[in-house]
This record gives structure tokens, sequence and C-alpha cells, in this order.
């Protein structure tokens, strides 16, 4: 995998300096606890675990009807690649106690309109056997590791036969920018039989000389689902084949993401602006959503709001809203927000793409009580696809888009407006143009 490729800062840093002054009023904090920028990733809090995780660990068991040693299944495929004690990894299988078609386990491409319930019980059922490896010895002549790169690369779910080292144990893993799995326990070995590799994902493995970056936009271009590319990515199977690296499954995401987000981007900044002001709105697992697009040249802010008892909020008596923003030029350091960031600026790039234009973007997010765990990032991109499928909202001006945004979340207009940079830039800055009316 070619690591120059694409963008460091957004697969391998946390970003330093994370706390901006506080603004806050009678019922918003905009700046509240650290669990809201932390989300169980970066430990703020000084302790070393989780607190807000520790509590669904005590009280979710994981659902897989495991009771020895062996465990045999359909992969969806799936594969987990860890992060903790990077370079060194774990690598291996996911694998449900059943057989048949398993996709749907691993394909956030279709989560959407399935409840909080339903994703985490499918997911539970998953085991995660690992295999610890160095990062960069993806050619390993290790049939642990030659079997788990197999099948990142599957079209569809193989059989698979593990052997543990010992009974897969554990509680459901959560975090927000990967999706739940449940047991996990160190392998001792697996085999995959009547395993079809997809053609694309085959062809783009053995060139050699190729970019990840263009192995990444070649897939994407082609029609391949960005979970699949994803996957594949996470195992090495991009790149120049000296540079070639296992990547955390976390980073993979974000990385994919991000690049395929800033490959459309080269095209939306040259497309003339949409002609209205656009209100697109949908609602999902206890969220609303309203991305708002403004006739005007690129700039894109994701603001998110938790109320008070949601995972990231848990203690909080008051809403906390964080957010993150680029204009026309980008931005230069990883946004605090985490992988949501990309997964939205992607998705409303692919619509701009289609329609061949340019526009300001501000995507609102209202995470209600509902919302009880974090299933990962792909709820961000999918639920932004899926309120942009929809025909907007259109308004002559700035002030009736907004009229309309109050009417469908609850937080007061006043206070996106004061945590928005995005916002604040459409109502008071002067442009060209607007002498030219």
């Amino acid at each position: 995998m070619d690591l120059s490729a694409f963008d460091r800062s957004a697969v391998m840093t946390d970003t330093p300096g994370l706390f901006e002054e506080i603004l806050s009023s009678d019922d918003i904090r905009t700046k509240s606890s650290r669990c809201v920028y932390c989300k169980g990733s970066k430990m703020l809090c000084g302790k070393s675990r989780c607190s807000v995780l520790a509590r669904y660990f005590s009280t979710v068991k994981a659902k897989g009807r495991v009771d020895g040693l062996g465990l045999a299944g359909n992969s969806p495929p799936s594969v987990f690649i860890g992060r903790m004690g990077y370079p060194k990894v774990a690598i291996g299988p996911m694998i449900p106690p059943f057989h048949g078609d398993t996709s749907l386990l691993d394909t956030p491409e279709r989560w959407v309109g399935l409840s909080i319930d339903d994703i985490i019980g499918f997911r539970s059922n998953l085991v995660r056997g690992m295999h610890w490896v160095d990062a960069g010895n993806v050619a390993s002549s290790n049939r642990l590791v030659s079997r788990t790169r197999e099948l990142a690369m599957a079209q569809k779910p193989p059989e698979v036969d593990a052997e543990f080292k010992k009974k897969p144990v554990g509680r459901l893993t959560v975090d927000d920018d990967v999706q739940p799995f449940g047991p996990s326990a160190p392998l001792e070995k697996f085999d995959i039989a009547n395993c079809r590799f997809d053609n694309r994902l085959e062809k783009a493995f053995f060139d050699t000389d190729l970019l990840a970056r263009d192995a990444i936009v070649s897939l994407y271009d082609g029609g391949s689902l960005i979970s699949q590319i994803q996957r594949a990515f996470s195992v090495g199977a991009f790149g120049l084949e000296k540079r070639r690296r296992f990547v955390p499954t976390r980073w993979s995401i974000t990385a994919v993401d991000s690049q395929l987000g800033m490959h459309l981007l080269e095209s939306t900044k040259t497309y003339p602006f949409i002609n209205e002001y656009r209100v697109y709105e949908t609602h999902s697992l206890d969220n609303r959503w309203a991305v708002l697009m403004t006739p005007s040249s690129w700039k894109y802010e994701l603001i998110e709001a938790w109320y008070p008892n949601t995972v990231w909020n848990p203690h909080n008596d008051r809403i906390a809203i964080m957010s993150d923003h680029e204009f026309f030029d980008g931005r230069k350091t990883y946004a605090s927000i985490g992988g949501c960031y990309y997964a939205a600026r992607l998705a409303v790039n692919e619509l701009l793409s289609r329609e061949r234009r340019q526009a300001g973007v501000c995507i609102m997010r209202e995470a209600h009580p509902g919302y009880i765990l974090p299933v990962g990032v792909w709820n961000v991109r999918e639920n932004v696809r899926t309120a942009i499928s929809n025909p907007p909202s259109k308004f002559p001006t700035l002030a009736g888009a907004l009229t309309h945004v109050s009417n469908i979340m609850d937080i007061p207009m006043s206070r996106w407006i004061k945590s928005s940079a995005v916002l604040k830039d459409a109502m008071y800055q002067r442009r060209i143009e607007d002498f030219w009316r």
C-alpha cells in the first residue's frame, strides 16, 4: 500500500488542541464534556478505560452461539484489523455461527431503515478471530495472513471453519467509527471453502504498480461498494508492492471516505453554483438530519448535537454541540469529529458530482436519547445519502431555508448559527457577486 497516496492525517493522527472557546446558553452548551470529542478513543478523561462504553460492556451480552474452540459459518465476508499496539496489529476473520447468505451482516449500505436493535442483534453474532502480525508483513506466507486477505476480497459469503486457542469470550464491542461485533479469541487456524474473489478487487490486488489512491478511485468509479473497498484496503490489497500495509479497520474506513471525497471535490470545485437554497432531510435511529445547500463556492460543515442520555453525552444536563468545517481551500488538520466528517463530505459530493454543480453545504445532526449505542461511521454516510436521494425543499433566500430547517430540528436556529462557521459566512460575508445584483 502506498501510504503517500492518501491523507496520512486522516488515518494515523489524533488531533491536538481539540477544545475551543466555550459558547454557552441556558439550554445548550456548544463545547460540552470531553466524551463528545473523545468518543471512547482518545481517553481525554485520563482513565485507562472508557467508562461510557463500560456501561454497555457490562450489560450487553453477545448472542453468538459459541460453546467451544471450534466455529463454522459463512462469513459475510468480513475481517477486522485492530489498531491497538500499531504497528503490531491483530488481524483475522469475523465469523457468525450459522450458514447461508450472511452478507447483510457486513454491508452497511443495506442498513438504512433497520432498527438499532436489528443492527446490534446480527452484529453481535460475529465472532472475531485474532492473529498478531507486523503491519508491514502483508506478503507473509503464514496461512492465517493469506486466508485473511483472501476472505477480504471474497465476492460472496464463503464457508469458514475456525479453531481458536481458547473459547471466544467478551461482550459487544462498540466504536463510533466501526460497526459493533461480538466475542473474540486468538486463532489457532482457519480455512476457507467456496471462496470466489471479486474480479475487480483481484485485478487491483495483482497490479502492484498501481497507487492505492488510484485503485480506490478506479474501484469506486467501477461500481464497487465503499464497504468492499474499505475491507480490501485494510488488508493491504492495494498500492505499490513494497509499500503495502495492514491498515486498522478504523483508519481504513476514514482513509477511503477521505480519498474518494477529495477525488470528487476536484471536479465539484469547477462546476457552476446551484441556483437556489436547498434543504434535504431524513430521520433514522432517533437521529434527525438536515442538509442545507447554498448557491456559493464549495464550503462544508458537519455539526453534531448530542442530547443528554445519548451515548457520548451520558451525564450532561445540556445538549452538547460540536462541529468541523472547511472552506474552498480545504482543511489541513484532521477533523475533531472524526470519520463522520469525511463520510458525510463524500456523500454530498456524490450528489454534486451527479448534478455537475457546486454548493456550500452545512449538515446538521441531532442525536436524540433513542440513539443508545454508536453503530459506526456508515450511519452518517448512508443517512446523508438517503437524505439527498429525496427531492429537496427549495427556497429563493437563505432566510426561507433556515426557517424550514428550524421546523425540522428541535434546537433553535440561533444556536445552530452560533455553532457554525459556514452559516455565519453565508449570512454575513459580502461577496463580489452581491454587487452584481
